[in-house]
């Protein structure tokens, strides 16, 4: 890795962890697509199954596409390891297992992706865990459900579809005192916009299928450990050895050796390789995504159609000065959510749609929308869609990097058509 440190961002995402000399002079690293790697000698694989050596032996264990995208990601977001995975989901799974045994509690944001939420409220129940839910932005809630069982505090920095913006440093103050991590997930926000790490967060965790690929053409997910969590506290015994092997990076090693490996969550190296070639564009897309978004909440505002706006850029909304505060007025995401009359306004506005895709993503370059009631949440119980603000009039909507003009004019027919 080059020694030159870079100070903005926007170099950054583009030099950090590149390497031309080690790639023959290429600006990308080779796609590493071997299932195993040889070693010469008996000694050499004995001592890398022992931790002794740097080098790969398994591609379920280690590959050296998925290393330099794990570099990469740990540099921008200011943490000193990571481990890519298969998916976000995968990425959460693992975060959460390695913190976690039966018995444990968390507290969580109850602002959460759909696939969470399941993970959280349903299927941790089978393993005796539970998920504590509270509401994202109340800090006073989420201290008052802390207890001897709580193993860790658990965000969204922007919340996925309600759109709001918790407080992290206050959440990070309230997790410290209590000897708990502050888990986040940024998917949302990017390295770009917020890097949580600096305002007190411990583990970040991102889908890279979202902004940091751009294209929608790569799964994967990454857990990214700050190294700066004293994990010697009495809640956390079963890291010793971990601690005793890796110190400050002993629970990326517990993800790891403990869970990425036997989960078999591997991303795939042409994955990697194609999120890299996402990310030398993350900060010209994400500058597009930010502007536009603001435009598009400001013309949205002015339709009758629309009876309201889930926007942290919008003054009166309750978490814009958080927002403020935390993006260093670089904007408040690429996403937003709005009303309609009822469902059946929102199906027929979506099928009016003539740019603006309908399907199941976000963070593309393409502007997305998704009727989350009926798609994402359809087999949800109604009490539940509620506690997460999932309405039959709600859409959700992905602001893309296409001409602003263009994204307003085909939302403009489509409303028209209501």
């Amino acid at each position: 890795m080059s020694s030159v440190k870079y100070q903005d961002f926007r170099t950054r995402v583009l030099h950090e962890g590149q390497t031309p000399a080690d790639w023959q002079g290429s600006t990308l690293p080779p796609i590493h697509q071997a299932a195993a790697n040889r070693h010469h000698t008996a000694e050499s694989l004995s001592d890398t199954f022992a931790g002794k050596t740097g080098e790969h032996i398994y591609m379920r264990l280690s590959n050296p596409t998925n290393k330099v995208l794990e570099q990469k990601l740990a540099s921008l977001e200011g943490g000193a390891g990571a481990v890519v995975t298969s998916s976000g989901m995968a990425a959460i799974t693992n975060t959460c297992m390695a913190l976690l045994r039966a018995g444990d509690e968390f507290v969580s944001g109850n602002s959460l992706f759909m696939s969470t939420y399941v993970l959280f409220a349903n299927i941790f129940k089978k393993y005796a865990i539970t998920a504590r839910l509270v509401e994202s932005t109340d800090l006073a809630a989420i201290e008052e459900t802390i207890n001897e069982r709580t193993r860790f505090i658990y965000l969204e920095t922007i919340g996925n579809p309600k759109i709001d913006v918790p407080d992290l440093a206050g959440a990070a103050a309230i997790a410290h005192r209590h000897g708990l991590p502050l888990v986040v997930d940024s998917t949302l926000a990017t390295p770009y916009l917020c890097r949580p790490i600096e305002l007190g967060a411990d583990v970040i965790i991102h889908s890279t299928t979202k902004y940091l690929s751009g294209h929608g053409d790569a799964t994967g997910g990454v857990v990214i450990d700050s190294g700066k969590f004293d994990w010697q506290g009495g809640r956390f015994p079963d890291l010793q050895p971990f601690i005793d092997r890796k110190g400050p990076l002993a629970f990326l090693d517990k993800v790891w050796r403990e869970h990425h490996i036997n989960f078999g969550t591997t991303q795939a190296p042409l994955h990697s390789y194609l999120t890299m070639l996402g990310l030398d564009t993350m900060a010209l897309r994400m500058e597009r995504h930010l502007a536009n978004a603001r435009q598009v909440a400001e013309f949205l505002a002015s339709r009758p159609e629309v009876k309201w706006i889930r926007y942290p850029g919008e003054p009166d909304n309750p978490s814009h000065r958080t927002a403020v505060a935390q993006f260093n007025d670089l904007g408040f995401g690429g996403v937003l959510s709005f009303g309609l009359a009822d469902q059946e306004k929102c199906f027929k506005f979506i099928n009016s749609l003539k740019m603006v895709y309908n399907l199941a993503n976000l963070g593309d370059c393409r502007s997305l929308v998704i009727h989350p009631y009926s798609s994402q949440y359809l087999a949800f119980a109604e009490s539940a869609r509620q506690m997460l603000s999932i309405t039959p009039e709600m859409i959700r909507l992905s602001v893309g990097i296409e001409a602003v003009d263009d994204i307003c004019a085909d939302l403009g027919q489509a409303l028209d058509s209501i």
